[in-house]
């Protein structure tokens, strides 16, 4: 019984270093597809002016998925089906801090909103605050990702010495 026990303690603690671990990944994931999902309107608004809601939704598939429906509920705005409203975006994407959402959501309404020359010029400035964003993210992920697998290990241990 000690034993079981000793396990189911290591496990849970595993478990909660690898949700801190995925949550990290998770935010830089999102922020390196969103990046991607920006080139991509810069380049083909200027190029193949197609619009807006084709090229969201030609968008990468692999990539799609790390947007964490943020795209979904955006396409959900452009088919007038939903608000473009920041509950409704980001309902599955709550590994973004609030002003992150907020600076998303501004990138979000500017599209479409001007020509193609302002338009291009607005997403390139949204493209260099999202590259920092993600800087930040990177830095979060290669400082606390590691160390909270790190630790869970070690409390798992320390637990299971502590029991035997």
């Amino acid at each position: 019984m000690k034993y079981i026990l000793i396990v189911v303690l290591f496990i849970i603690s595993l478990s909660v270093g690898a949700y801190f671990y995925l949550k990290f990944d998770k935010r830089k994931k999102f922020f390196s597809a969103l990046i991607m999902l920006a080139e991509k309107l810069s380049v083909e608004i200027n190029f193949s002016r197609e619009r807006l809601k084709v090229l969201i939704e030609n968008f990468d598939a692999s990539s799609r998925k790390n947007l964490l429906n943020v795209d979904e509920g955006y396409l959900a705005y452009l088919n007038k089906s939903a608000e473009l409203d920041s509950k409704e975006i980001f309902k599955n994407a709550q590994v973004l801090k609030q002003e992150e959402k907020d600076f998303i959501l501004l990138f979000l309404k500017t599209l479409g909103r001007s020509d193609v020359e302002n338009q291009t010029k607005e997403i390139q400035n949204f493209l260099k605050r999202f590259q920092e964003m993600k800087e930040v993210c990177d830095g979060e992920f290669k400082k606390y990702g590691s160390l909270s697998l790190k630790l869970s290990v070690v409390a798992g241990l320390f637990f299971a010495i502590i029991l035997i």
